[in-house]
């Protein structure tokens, strides 16, 4: 019984004290999700309450009108959500997903004064699964999500592409030697040769840091370059001076955003982000004796992520040119030098098991390939 009333009790005070997502006119059948969490729309369906306070990931996939057995790309967006708070949204149906509503003042304290008769409309956050949502994205802010999250505010499964160059007449086409549409193709080839180039809509992309492809400074020596080719620190500071410099940390709230794009928003772009990320973190051997403060975090944010997928999920993408593997055992190797924190060394050793146990991973063994390094020279420059 004091269970009972303890969970009445926490019932009352969410009630009261979350948040409240007020969605219109969504489709039967519709799969509606908030960040772990997903459903199929009921006819009853008009929002959640309860909602904790904080960043959470609304998704979302139209179904086919006649059955429901087809589902459209997923697109969805981060939103942050305050005590209290009412957000209003509805489904577009020309579009198939769901947009934000501005609303009034006035018709806020409407819906606020209604809420207990909305009660039976709304469906409860399922709070087990809050904790896992919130390991996989402590780190993510709400200015951090102004700054990533696309200037369309959806982030969509599938981008978003335009014809680089509109020629939709026979006229057209010709001024750019272009073959009219009706023309024959002599073969597969040409066929996609006449494919019109596209690309992304602007405004529709993930504003994720740009990943140096130079890893050295400008007038670098040689020898310098071979360094920074091998050891990505000045690569990673040059991220983080530049997008994050009041606080590193956000990087790996955007190794977390990226994950969860990626992880819920089925955006595969993400993943590969997420690995380059990743990659830039785990070669920058002087940025682990330097930023402790960061590495810590870093486990702690890897530890979640990892836990997170099924192993046999590793077999089929992550470990695929055994990626994972060989960028972690990088890492690990540079923190066992005497410069590295203690404490950090004894974290990582803790990682390391537990990785090694949960997917069998051998971290001892010798890489694969150990050739020496090629690495990118400017112009001019010869290396006896």
């Amino acid at each position: 019984m004091a269970t009972v009333e303890m969970d009445q009790e926490l019932a009352k005070k969410l009630f009261f004290e979350g948040g409240t997502l007020i969605i219109l006119a969504v489709p039967e059948g519709t799969e509606f999700g908030i960040d772990y969490n997903c459903w199929q729309v009921g006819p009853k369906f008009k929002g959640v309450k309860m909602i904790p306070p904080g960043i959470h990931f609304l998704h979302c996939s139209a179904v086919n009108d006649r059955g429901g057995q087809v589902t459209g790309p997923r697109t969805g967006c981060f939103f942050h959500i305050r005590p209290k708070e009412i957000l209003v949204k509805r489904w577009d149906k020309r579009e198939e997903e769901i947009i934000h509503v501005e609303v009034s003042e006035e018709e806020l304290d409407r819906i606020r004064d209604s809420l207990r008769e909305l009660d039976s409309w709304l469906g409860p956050y399922p709070y087990e699964t809050l904790k896992r949502w919130v390991s996989l994205t402590n780190l993510v802010t709400d200015p951090l999500v102004q700054r990533l999250q696309p200037e369309s505010g959806k982030i969509s499964a599938f981008s978003e592409v335009e014809p680089e160059l509109i020629v939709p007449h026979t006229k057209d086409r010709a001024e750019q030697n272009l073959l009219p549409y009706d023309t024959l193709c002599k073969s597969y080839e040409e066929g996609l040769a006449r494919l019109p180039k596209m690309k992304i809509k602007p405004g529709t992309e993930i504003r994720f840091s740009k990943i140096p492809i130079r890893k050295y400074p400008e007038g670098a020596s040689p020898a310098e370059i071979t360094k920074c080719n091998m050891d990505f620190s000045y690569a990673l500071d040059s991220v983080i001076d530049q997008r994050y410099p009041a606080n590193p940390k956000d990087i790996l709230g955007e190794l977390q955003f990226s994950f969860v794009c990626f992880l819920i928003g089925s955006v595969y772009d993400a993943f590969e982000h997420w690995k380059d990320l990743l990659r830039l973190l785990c070669h920058a051997e002087e940025a682990v004796r330097k930023r402790t403060d960061l590495y810590t975090a870093l486990i702690t944010v890897l530890y979640h992520q990892l836990n997170q997928i099924p192993a046999d999920f590793f077999v089929d993408i992550v470990s695929k040119d055994n990626f994972l593997t060989t960028t972690l055992q990088e890492f690990f190797s540079y923190t066992c030098g005497p410069d590295v924190d203690k404490t950090l060394q004894k974290r990582v050793e803790k990682f390391k098991d537990h990785l090694t146990k949960k997917f069998k991973w051998d971290f001892d063994m010798e890489p694969d390939d150990c050739a020496p390094v090629m690495v990118e020279m400017p112009d001019g420059v010869v290396l006896d």
